[in-house]
């Protein structure tokens, strides 16, 4: 059984999908961030960078129960758990790797910077939304040129996919035209299709 401490943020949703694509059993213990449950003692013992998502996996490697923080480490250690979402073949591996750390690296902080100043920062900050808007549309347009080579980030389905996806679904915060990115358009039309992705971006509500 794994104990997921989540709330309703993208990197959060990162391991609600993965839960719900790989089928493994689940308990959620909701986190609010905001009201400043991230800080309690017992969430920073299994978090202690005070961040959702982290689990608690009471069957871990060897038996005992393993705790974990950062959704890319948690998306690694559940694909090689489960034996899924995560190719064996080194050439494989590291192409979903890659672009699952350029998801960990820069399309989420950046675009969780743009659509901060976009839309939440107190007062408006110019330099601050020209900046991290442009890098949020270079980043799409990244992900663009990659969508067209193949149906999912890395070829096949994986967890790059489930990493990146949750950020996109706040496009319109970050400043970002999707009709001028077919290709991000259809992946975004392909991903949402997946009922495990459908579930897992509603928990936990």
């Amino acid at each position: 059984m794994i104990d997921l401490y989540s709330w309703a943020t993208p990197n959060g949703r990162k391991i609600s999908i993965m839960l719900e694509e790989t089928g493994l059993p689940y308990n959620l213990h909701r986190v609010d961030i905001t009201k400043n449950e991230q800080f309690a003692p017992e969430f920073l013992a299994i978090s202690p960078n005070n961040k959702i998502p982290a689990i608690i996996d009471q069957e871990g490697p060897d038996g005992r129960p393993l705790a974990l923080f950062e959704s890319g480490a948690i998306l690694i250690y559940l694909a090689e758990k489960t034996g899924r979402f995560l190719p064996k073949a080194a050439g494989a591996r590291y192409e979903v790797l890659q672009w699952l750390m350029w998801q960990m690296g820069g399309f989420g902080p950046m675009l969780g910077q743009a659509h901060h100043f976009r839309k939440f920062a107190p007062e408006p900050v110019a330099y601050a939304i020209e900046r991290y808007s442009k890098e949020a549309e270079r980043l799409y347009s990244v992900l663009e040129k990659q969508l067209e080579k193949a149906s999912f980030v890395a070829g096949d389905y994986s967890i790059a996919d489930m990493a990146i996806y949750p950020w996109t679904q706040r496009y319109e915060w970050q400043g970002i035209d999707l009709a001028r990115l077919p290709n991000v358009t259809a992946w975004v039309a392909r991903m949402a299709a997946r009922p495990a992705v459908a579930k897992g971006m509603v928990i936990p509500g």
